[in-house]
């Protein structure tokens, strides 16, 4: 065979090479007609009357950064299809690199309709977002200034890390203060601690005693200073959040039956004042608070990482692969080389990691056992991944049937089979040569079940 042709799947398309700078832009295979235009407001308006000159319909162009926003709301606007691709489809072979090529071969590729588009939400999702990476930025802040001030204190040799969990808990507030307020005696400041502090009042009075040094003072001032900035705005963005998320709710859709899935209230600080539970029980008809150990900061990351659009998903497989949480499998020669799961940041994808991570902490539950499994036939790493996919599995399946949460009970067996195990058991065990005694002991409080 000496030709060897494609059939042409989008005549009418054209590539366009993202930079911060400029970008160049290509509507056929010939570098002549490739064009470069500025990053500006009026650049775009003339990349727009340039592309339907040539009456395109359809546009592909590569994720870089976040250069291609802006670009990709102006070309949606004024009528176009457009596809954001990811940069691992379109790599070119080895050879010379330069943005002409580069645009060419983003033409061509999707002109043969090789290409895949990237998903992206809607755009009231997308302002979402925005106020909740805002918000894990400022909580990111706040982390870091706490981190600062144990260090202030822990260079004076005052250990109020060591005696409390959290230092600006309640107890860590009020003695932080008061030392900023000159206070130096150790009883009277032991004596702020709350009453349900593990710690002695002794252990905490020793903890207290260090030197007072006059840079670190003030460095623990202003630090403390600018956390309480930064929780102010914590507050701010919640407030923006919750008129963002009602905008996304009609009037019709009220919470009649609703129940709440967790009695008690969660131990953070950082989780939002408004009740995101209710409020996502009514976007999704069924409420994700019911899966153990997912709590609202999991929710709202659901909620603003992809919205009402997880039927773009074809099956809870796409979907735990676009948040890289199926294995990578590289087969060669029918042999699995490697099936380590991608790489990539997406923050849903975290969230449920840090759910994962917290099902494993837990004594008792259904992902508990899975967990327990995992790690014991692999290690945590794999267990919270593992776990992390189950729960995309789970609220996948949760959203798209809208069903409830119904974890699998363990079945109980008959007297009969129980008979029949306790007979086995007994037989081996007698001919080990026990004393009654000791086989009473063995089976004192036995119970049986399966999964």
């Amino acid at each position: 065979m000496k030709d060897l042709s494609m059939q042409v799947i989008n005549a009418r398309s054209a590539g366009i090479d993202v930079g911060s700078r400029f970008h160049v832009v290509a509507v056929d295979q010939r570098s002549e007609n490739v064009r470069q235009f500025g990053v500006y407001s009026e650049d775009q308006q003339a990349m727009i009357k340039w592309l339907k000159l040539h009456q395109i319909q359809t546009i592909a162009m590569e994720s870089t950064g976040n250069y291609w926003q802006t670009l990709f709301d102006a070309l949606q606007r004024a009528g176009f299809e457009v596809q954001l691709v990811n940069g691992n489809q379109i790599k070119n072979v080895k050879g010379k690199k330069t943005d002409v090529l580069d645009c060419l071969w983003i033409q061509k590729l999707h002109s043969l309709g090789l290409l895949n588009g990237s998903f992206l939400p809607a755009a009231e999702i997308q302002s979402l977002r925005t106020y909740h990476r805002h918000r894990i930025h400022l909580i990111e802040q706040c982390s870091r200034y706490i981190n600062k001030m144990q260090k202030a204190m822990r260079l004076m040799n005052i250990r109020l890390d060591v005696v409390l969990n959290d230092v600006m808990g309640q107890s860590g507030r009020l003695i932080i203060e008061a030392i900023l307020a000159g206070e130096r005696d150790s009883d009277k400041l032991a004596s702020l601690a709350n009453y349900r502090v593990k710690k002695s009042r002794e252990e905490i009075a020793k903890a207290l005693i260090g030197n007072w040094r006059n840079d670190l003072l003030f460095e623990l001032r202003r630090c403390l200073t600018l956390h309480d900035v930064y929780c102010h705005e914590i507050k701010e963005c919640d407030h923006q959040l919750e008129i963002a998320i009602k905008s996304l709710l009609s009037h019709s859709q009220v919470a009649a039956d609703f129940k709440y899935a967790k009695a008690t209230k969660q131990r953070n600080k950082y989780i939002p004042e408004f009740d995101i539970e209710r409020f996502s029980w009514q976007y999704y008809g069924v409420n994700l608070m019911e899966i153990q150990g997912v709590g609202s900061g999991t929710v709202l990351s659901f909620l603003t990482q992809v919205g009402d659009r997880i039927n773009h998903f074809p099956s809870s497989k796409h979907f735990c692969s676009w948040l890289r949480l199926a294995p990578n499998n590289k087969i060669t020669g029918g042999k699995i080389i490697s099936s380590r799961t991608p790489k990539g940041k997406n923050p849903l994808s975290l969230a449920l990691r840090q759910a994962a991570n917290a099902i494993g902490n837990q004594k008792e539950g259904e992902l508990v056992n899975f967990f327990k499994r995992v790690a014991y036939r692999k290690d945590r790493a794999s267990a919270i991944t593992a776990t992390a996919r189950k729960l995309a599995v789970i609220i996948y399946n949760m959203v798209t049937k809208r069903e409830s949460y119904k974890p699998s009970n363990p079945v109980s067996l008959s007297d009969k089979v129980k008979n029949k195990i306790i007979k086995n058991i007994r037989t081996r065990v007698e001919a080990l040569e026990l004393s009654q005694e000791q086989l009473n002991f063995l089976f004192q409080g036995a119970s049986f079940s399966t999964a």
